[in-house]
């Protein structure tokens, strides 16, 4: 019996969806538990997080965290600056005469007492010789003069020691040998004066000095900068000003050497406020062995101001903000085994104070707190939810490690 194209059509149709239907029932089947209820894996609280799946969250994350400590809080004050050497002088000649040799360079590093400068000796070594043959001739007399003049007084009695030292005395004024002492030191400082010496350590800066130029008495010859440790100047506002004090910490930030952060100390606060621009000036000082920064470096500055000692302390990146109200919220890391494993607990917190680094997380009737110790999540956690596995490491491994490191 043949059977009409439409009927074969019909019967095929049919087949399919016999087919179709069947693998539905096998799997809603497979499915179910005794009673017929079908099970629904457990999924992380996921409130706020728009993610592809719950699969984001299977397995044990890689994410970073750190330690809740408390601290002191520290409310930095910001202001802008420059860089100054922390001593600057303008090196002169003391004497006149014409540059025999130059010893240094722009920004060679010296010693306090190195020569600079030499200048032409000739007419101070004419001036020493002549001054030394004169002491000569005195020192002669003089001893001619001792000699004679015999150990007795006018009682023919012998001289006391009192009255010999005084005859000693005058014998040198008469002599001349005195007064020939002091031109034989003046010539020797003449001689010396004629080396143009650094008066402390430090690096040479704007050489004026050219051989074979004449020099006067206090014509410029250099500039000396000292500038390890280096000076930062930086103006506050007056508002401001009354938190500082010398000693406190402080970080700065050069334009000319990005991503360098150096460390400073408030070594001075001056106590006049400047009634044009309403601020007050505050030195820095900083370590700068290698030189790298220099006198006139534009400089940003953040410096400990006011202090709230005794607070429960988190990094800012441990706050997320979840919700239509942005409500903030901490990830704890609890359950950690020895390999760094464990699960995230999901905590919404109050915040209080906060800084650059750190924010203060204080008690509320509806939110939750953390202890000193606890561990916070800080890489990798905006995609996270409640109670889900993870794996510490460290935050520059959790993007080799597969985990998501912000948003």
């Amino acid at each position: 019996m043949k059977l009409s194209k439409g009927v074969l059509s019909l019967l095929t149709v049919a087949m399919i969806f016999a087919v179709v239907g069947g693998g539905v029932a096998w799997k809603m089947f497979s499915e179910s538990d005794s009673n017929g209820e079908t099970e629904r894996a457990e999924l992380p609280d996921t409130e706020g997080v728009e993610v592809a799946s719950a699969a984001g969250f299977a397995g044990a994350q890689p994410v970073a965290g750190t330690e809740v400590v408390r601290d002191t809080l520290w409310i930095n004050v910001t202001a802008n600056g420059e860089a100054d050497a922390n001593r600057r002088s303008l090196v002169a000649a003391r004497a006149s005469g014409v540059v025999e040799e130059v010893f240094v360079g722009e920004n060679q590093l010296v010693q306090a007492g190195e020569i600079l400068v030499q200048l032409d000796t000739v007419e101070a070594a004419i001036q020493l010789a002549q001054a030394r043959a004169q002491l000569a001739a005195r020192e002669a007399d003089f001893q001619e003069r001792q000699l004679y003049s015999g150990d007795v007084g006018s009682l023919r009695s012998p001289l006391t020691p009192e009255e010999r030292a005084e005859r000693e005395r005058l014998i040198r004024i008469e002599s001349g040998l005195q007064a020939a002492e002091f031109e034989v030191e003046q010539a020797e400082l003449n001689m010396d004066l004629t080396r143009v010496r650094a008066p402390f350590s430090g690096r040479v800066a704007d050489l004026e000095a050219v051989e074979g130029a004449y020099l006067s008495a206090g014509s410029e010859v250099l500039t000396l900068v000292q500038i390890d440790p280096i000076r930062v100047q930086v103006n506050v506002l007056e508002s401001d000003i009354l938190y500082l004090n010398t000693g406190r910490r402080a970080t700065v930030r050069f334009t000319a050497i990005p991503g360098e952060t150096f460390e400073a100390r408030v070594e001075s606060v001056n106590p006049l406020v400047d009634p044009e621009n309403r601020t007050g000036r505050v030195t820095l000082t900083l370590p700068n062995p290698g030189g790298m920064i220099r006198p006139g470096m534009y400089a940003a500055v953040s410096v400990e101001g006011q202090a709230y000692p005794d607070r429960i302390l988190v990094p800012r990146e441990a706050i997320v903000e979840r919700g239509d109200d942005r409500r903030k919220v901490v990830f704890v890391a609890t359950q950690l085994n020895e390999n760094g494993e464990g699960v995230t607990d999901w905590r919404y917190v109050t915040t209080g104070y906060s800084n650059e680094t750190h924010i203060e997380i204080v008690p509320a009737e509806d939110t939750y707190m953390v202890e000193p110790g606890e561990i916070v999540l800080t890489t990798a956690h905006h995609y996270i939810g409640h109670d889900v596995r993870i794996r510490l490491v460290d935050a520059d491994q959790v993007v080799a490690e597969g985990g998501i490191p912000g948003r």
